[in-house]
C-alpha cells in the first residue's frame, strides 16, 4: 500500500538513498531539504526547499495526510563539529524538536536518525542501546555532536512517552557507501586513492570501527517504521565486524590498484586539541536482529567494491574537494 513519506535532509547521504528505496517500492515522497536537489538524485519525489529551524517552512512538508516522516536532517561530520559546533547544537536539537511537535500535529510516525556517537568514549564495548554514555569535558567541540543527538534522543523519548507520538530511534555505526562526501574515513579514502592522493593514515590506524553499508542502514531503517514493537525504541544499526582503520585503508588501496601513497597524520595536530579520537566503536546489534529481523548481509570487501565501482562511473564525486589533511 501506497503511502506519503516526508524525508527531512532527503538529498544528504543516507536521506538519499533513502528516497530512491521508499520512491522504488511506490511511495509519495517529499524532500525537504536546505539545497535544492542534486542532478544526480532521481526524480519522483516533491521536494520543498527550506531551513529545519523554520517552523513554518518544514510544515509545508510535514502536514496532515503525511503517514511517515524520517528525519535524517542534521550537521555531521568531524570537520562540521569542529568548524560549526554552533550550528551542530542548533540545528540537530532545534530541528529535531521542529520535527517531531510538527509530526504529532500531523499525526505521523517517525523515525529519527542518531549516531554511535551517543555512547562517546565508553570503553565497554559492545555498546548495547541502553549503556552508559561517557563524554570528555564541555570546552571540547569534539563532544558537540554526540551530546546534540544525544538530546535528539532524549525529545524524541519524551514524545513517545508524554504524548504517545510513535517514534523510533536509528543509530548507524559507521555508515559508507555510493554518493557520500568525501569527509568520512571511508569515502575520504576511496576518494583520494581514485585520484591518486596520499591516503590519510590518522595516529597509526590502530582505532577500529565497524562500517555500515548504507543499503543495510537503509534496510535497517524501513524494519524500524514498520515494526510495531518498534515504537518508543531505539536500535543500533551496525555490523559487528570490526577493522582497524589501518586494514580499511590497505583495503581500499588493493581494490583501487594498490597505488595510492599513504601519509600519516598525528591527530593532535591536524585536528586540534579539541579533537579526541575514539580507540573502538562497536554495536551490539542484538536488539535489531531480535526484534526487527535485521541483520548487516554485506561485507566490507563487498561494499567498498561497490562504492568504487560507483566513484570511478561518476567524476563529478571525484571532482568534489575532501576535507583530509595533507
Amino acid at each position: 500500500m501506497s503511502r506519503h513519506a516526508v524525508v527531512t535532509g532527503g538529498f544528504g547521504f543516507i536521506g538519499g538513498h533513502l528516497v530512491d528505496r521508499l520512491l522504488a517500492r511506490g511511495d509519495e515522497v517529499t524532500v525537504f531539504d536546505s539545497v535544492p536537489p542534486p542532478a544526480h538524485l532521481r526524480t519522483g519525489s516533491r521536494h520543498v526547499v527550506g531551513d529545519i529551524l523554520d517552523r513554518d517552512a518544514l510544515g509545508e512538508a510535514i502536514r496532515p495526510g503525511v503517514d511517515m516522516v524520517y528525519h535524517m536532517a542534521a550537521v555531521v561530520g568531524v570537520d562540521q563539529y569542529l568548524a560549526r559546533p554552533l550550528d551542530v547544537i542548533d540545528i540537530n536539537f532545534s530541528g529535531t524538536r521542529n520535527v517531531l511537535d510538527l509530526a504529532e500535529r500531523a499525526g505521523a510516525r517517525v523515525v529519527v536518525a542518531s549516531t554511535s556517537e551517543v555512547f562517546g568514549k565508553n570503553p565497554a564495548v559492545p555498546w548495547r542501546e541502553d549503556d552508559d554514555r561517557v563524554l570528555g569535558s564541555t570546552s571540547a567541540d569534539r563532544w558537540t555532536y554526540s551530546s546534540s543527538k544525544a538530546l535528539t534522543e532524549h525529545l524524541t523519548f519524551a514524545f513517545a512517552r508524554q504524548r504517545g507520538l510513535p517514534a523510533t530511534i536509528v543509530r548507524y555505526f559507521n555508515a559508507y557507501g555510493p554518493r557520500q562526501r568525501p569527509g568520512f574515513v571511508a569515502s575520504r579514502s576511496v576518494h583520494r586513492a581514485l585520484n591518486n592522493r596520499p591516503v590519510v593514515v590518522y595516529d597509526g590506524g590502530r582505532q577500529t570501527r565497524c562500517f555500515t553499508y548504507v543499503e543495510d542502514a537503509i534496510d535497517a531503517t524501513l524494519l524500524a517504521a514498520e515494526h510495531p514493537a518498534a515504537v518508543g525504541q531505539a536500535f543500533n544499526i551496525g555490523s559487528m565486524a570490526e577493522n582497524t582503520i589501518g586494514e580499511l585503508v590497505e583495503l581500499i588501496r588493493e581494490l583501487t590498484g594498490g597505488t595510492a601513497p599513504t601519509t600519516a597524520i598525528d591527530s593532535s595536530v591536524s585536528l586540534g586539541q579539541s579533537y579526541e579520537d575514539l580507540p573502538r566503536r562497536i554495536p551490539d546489534n542484538t536488539k535489531a536482529r531480535e526484534t526487527l529481523g535485521w541483520q548487516c548481509t554485506t561485507s566490507l570487501r563487498d561494499g567498498l567494491t561497490r562504492t568504487i565501482d560507483w566513484a570511478r562511473a561518476n567524476p563529478w564525486w571525484l571532482a568534489l574537494p575532501d576535507s583530509g589533511a595533507a
